[in-house]
């Protein structure tokens, strides 16, 4: 036998005892301390990119409300023309003549009634109470 077989060959004691580490208190505060100002630093990240977001959405909808604004602006103009030509006095006598077959009236035979404004109110004054 040679001697690495003899080291084999003694039996050796290995003990398997757990070691115990003490907690160090002040590594514990600087780990907590750390990991305190890396969630605020996220908290705060998150919040301004919540609000770049919020930002980015609003100026979406108003630009969206802007050509809707501009879509019905153009809708009502068309409608405010259309009203005008369907107003027009040429038109309705052209319809009533032709289409109703009615007949212009002569000059003796119209009777033009006028509007009477009612005179204003008399002073509270003047009004005698009960």
């Amino acid at each position: 036998m040679s001697a690495i077989d003899f080291e084999y060959a003694i039996k050796k004691d290995v003990r398997n005892n757990p070691i115990v580490r003490e907690v160090d208190e002040a590594r514990q505060r600087q780990l907590w301390r750390s990991l305190a100002i890396g969630a605020l630093l996220v908290g705060v990240l998150l919040f301004s990119a919540w609000q770049h977001f919020e930002l980015l959405q609003h100026g979406y909808q108003i630009q969206r409300l802007q050509q809707e604004r501009a879509a019905e602006a153009e809708v009502n103009r068309q409608l405010r023309l259309e009203i005008e030509t369907l107003r027009s006095p040429a038109r309705i006598e052209r319809i009533a003549t032709k289409d109703l077959k009615l007949v212009v009236p002569a000059r003796d035979q119209a009777i033009v009634i006028e509007r009477v404004t009612p005179p204003a109110p008399p002073a509270k004054s003047i009004v005698a109470a009960r």
